[in-house]
């Protein structure tokens, strides 16, 4: 397994993330907003200068986290075509980068309504119809999303019926949104076989996120398995916790410039070091 963060959590200063992540033994980068700039709008120039950046310090892009379907389920033509222009501008921004896949939601479920993925999934269906990503797509198990879990998941994707559509497993995701207490192992199980990328992060509940290992998820007993299961894959650091403040629900779901980075650069370090400390202890042949 590899270590990775995603740069926003602890700046917005590129060469800084940089930086920060080789002096730690980071191997890679998930590349989200960087210069007060959201991912899908990055230029051609900025795009360049951070692939340079990680390129000379031996860093991997670990990952490209555009707002892809991160939204209400679009119903009129107007709105199909702005998802569809976000999908298809973050994806050349990912193949510029180098990025090994493109992040992408199922947008948001209805708050009057349990998750739909079926209907979702028809949705998605259409908007990625005629269009080429020219990289995978990894799809996240988000709180406010039509897949929470693994289960609703598995049936989004049964229902898109594509191959280049993976998993990316945040299991704090669940627990932040209120879906109750951890299915661990449970939900892990269902689609363990489909999982390309991991969000590291841990809730306290309901009430925001917390240190690394000060939460409600037993990370140490889940990167164990992991590494038991012959994940090869990122482990990317999604702090979400601050220093001496809560992030916003504006911050969560637009999780962009400097408002969303500040005061996040010393709490990532602090989770990058537990992190690393962790898979530092698991045994060398299945880490």
């Amino acid at each position: 397994m590899k270590l990775a963060v995603i740069g926003d959590e602890l700046s917005q200063n590129p060469e800084l993330v940089a930086d920060t992540a080789a002096q730690l033994g980071f191997a890679g980068v998930e590349v989200r907003s960087y210069d007060e700039t959201p991912p899908h709008e990055l230029t051609d120039d900025q795009v360049a200068r951070m692939r340079g950046l990680l390129d000379e310090r031996g860093l991997a892009v670990a990952g490209f986290a555009p707002p892809v379907f991160k939204g209400a389920l679009p119903t009129t033509d107007e709105q199909l075509a702005e998802a569809r222009e976000v999908l298809v501008e973050s994806c050349r921004r990912a193949v510029r980068l180098g990025a090994p896949h493109a992040r992408i939601f199922s947008f948001f479920a209805d708050t009057d309504h349990a998750p739909e993925p079926l209907r979702a999934a028809t949705v998605v269906a259409g908007l990625l119809e005629g269009v080429d990503p020219g990289i995978p797509l990894i799809l996240e198990t988000e709180s406010r999303s039509n897949t929470p879990h693994m289960r609703e998941v598995l049936d989004f994707l049964d229902a898109l019926g594509r191959d280049d559509v993976g998993v990316l497993w945040d299991p704090a995701n669940a627990v932040r949104g209120g879906w109750g207490p951890v299915r661990y192992p449970s939900d892990y199980l269902l689609g363990r076989h489909l999982i390309q990328h991991v969000h590291v992060k841990d809730p306290d509940g309901t009430n925001g996120y917390v240190r690394l290992g000060d939460g409600d998820l037993d990370w140490p007993t889940m990167l164990a398995r992991l590494a038991e299961d012959g994940y090869t894959g990122f482990l990317s650091l999604e702090t979400h916790w601050r220093h001496g403040r809560v992030l916003s629900p504006a911050n969560r779901d637009r999780p962009f410039g400097e408002d969303f980075s500040r005061d996040g650069f010393a709490a990532s370090v602090e989770c990058m070091q537990r992190l690393r400390d962790w898979c530092d202890k698991l045994p060398l042949e299945t880490s």
